[in-house]
């Protein structure tokens, strides 16, 4: 059997022949897994950070390590995967929630678990803060887009099938899965919101999302990033919510038991998700475009 043809840039941009697609369509299972992921990446990441007591130090950068390995087996793989796909998104999620606390926290009491006096070796955080850990954060993205946008490649989740636009794409990713922590972490701690608050408030901003969809004059592209980014806050929160104790508003489920079960759940979804790829697997064609 011949070898797979791989495609260039050129050639996507130039030719009207099948070309085999990377990532996910973008459905409403495809934000209910993002929340899911983005979630268990809050309460993983709390878990060997703070729980385990590793710190954000060497934490940050085994869960890097790992990331690098998800992204280097999806970007070898040669056509659509849910798993390799959601793992790569928890990895940055994880990876990303350690990120921003080593950015925003230090060592100070007001950061560690109820009885810790210390928090693993290495330094425990540059103690930015979160409005300045944000502002480097969003200038980064930003710094992404630019760079990507001069490419001329599309931004088009769905359209994404060469190894530049895909690295591109898993670099914004990392990025933004990071910054939607610091402004998860901003609204559950210092926005005076509460976990539940901060919930409702990017709720309302997604549900705003949804409605201007409905705007022609509003490209569905430029959505569909804001949503990426909200999305992280949203399963910060609901990472806190589900976490920390029940005296400052959350559930008190502890970090273990509530990655147990959202790592079920996500194992779950993701092979609903295998399933259906496999009953719907056909060739797509270069001239769809857009994010539905």
């Amino acid at each position: 059997m011949p070898e797979p043809e791989v495609l260039t840039d050129m050639d996507v941009a130039g030719t009207d022949r099948y070309v085999m697609r990377k990532l996910p369509e973008v459905t409403l299972a495809f934000w209910v897994m993002k929340i899911a992921a983005t979630t268990l990446g809050e309460t993983a990441g709390d878990l060997f950070a703070q729980t385990l007591k590793v710190g954000y130090f060497l934490t940050t950068i085994a869960l890097f390590l790992i990331f690098v390995v998800t992204l280097v087996v999806q970007l070898r793989s040669r056509r659509y995967n849910p798993f390799f796909y959601w793992t790569v998104i928890l990895s940055t999620s994880m990876a990303g929630t350690t990120m921003s606390d080593f950015m925003n926290r230090d060592a100070s009491a007001k950061f560690l678990t109820d009885g810790a006096t210390s928090l693993g070796w290495g330094p425990q955080g540059l103690g930015l803060g979160y409005p300045t850990g944000a502002a480097i954060l969003i200038s980064l993205l930003l710094a992404i887009f630019a760079i990507w946008k001069r490419t001329g490649l599309t931004f088009a989740i769905r359209d994404i099938v060469s190894f530049r636009a895909e690295a591109l794409f898993w670099a914004a990713i990392l990025v933004s899965n990071t910054l939607g922590t610091s402004m998860g972490d901003f609204l559950s701690d210092s926005s005076g919101l509460g976990y539940a608050g901060g919930a409702l408030l990017v709720t309302g901003a997604l549900a705003v999302l949804v409605v201007l969809m409905r705007v022609p004059a509003v490209p569905n592209v430029v959505l569909f990033w804001i949503a990426f980014v909200l999305t992280r806050p949203l399963g910060a929160t609901a990472g806190d919510f589900l976490t920390k104790p029940v005296a400052k508003g959350g559930l008190d489920l502890g970090t273990a038991g509530s990655s147990a079960v959202l790592l079920a759940v996500l194992i779950g979804l993701m092979g609903y998700a295998h399933i259906q790829e496999r009953r719907t697997a056909v060739p797509r064609d270069k001239s769809l475009t857009g994010v539905s």
